[in-house]
């Protein structure tokens, strides 16, 4: 993977080639797709406390997800100065190349950059997608145990301190 992925604020132009993404059946039953998250950032009524990201290869949307910086993140933590990242996807044409864990990475930097103020990102992910469980704890998410029963299973509670 020697080719540079960067996070972008999501843009309408990126749109297009979001709604193609593929995800096998797997997956789809643990992630939003991005056209479908998009779609619901847009009907909430909290919409300001959502930041959508584009994952870019070279000019190509390639990942997406959401930070959250609403009140769902108190489910996951007591932090009030948390964001939770939501709706994770790479386009499975692009995935076992490295970019889901580089974006990982590069959120980091994105946050300390942009939300001086947060000092942890917390997430939920199913007990049975087991690949995004691991990419998650190599990048530095901790798993204290904790659980909670979700639509499609018992979800692990990760967090993950940037101060």
């Amino acid at each position: 993977m020697g080719e540079t992925i960067f996070l972008k604020s999501y843009h309408k132009s990126h749109y297009d080639e979001l709604i193609k993404f593929d995800l096998p059946q797997d997956q789809i039953n643990f992630t939003a797709l991005p056209g479908h998250a998009i779609e619901q950032m847009n009907n909430r009524i909290d919409q300001e406390n959502l930041k959508a990201i584009t994952i870019v290869l070279k000019d190509k949307p390639i990942g997406f997800f959401i930070l959250d910086y609403g009140k769902d993140k108190l489910e996951l933590t007591n932090n009030i100065n948390s964001l939770l990242l939501r709706s994770l996807s790479i386009n499975h044409l692009y995935q076992g190349k490295g970019y889901g864990k580089k974006a990982m990475y590069l959120l980091d930097e994105f946050i300390k950059s942009n939300y001086t103020n947060i000092e942890e990102l917390v997430l939920a992910v199913n007990f049975k997608n087991k690949s995004a469980y691991q990419l998650y704890l190599k990048v530095g998410y901790i798993d204290e145990g904790k659980s909670r029963e979700w639509l499609q299973g018992f979800q692990h509670l990760l967090k993950k301190k940037l101060i």
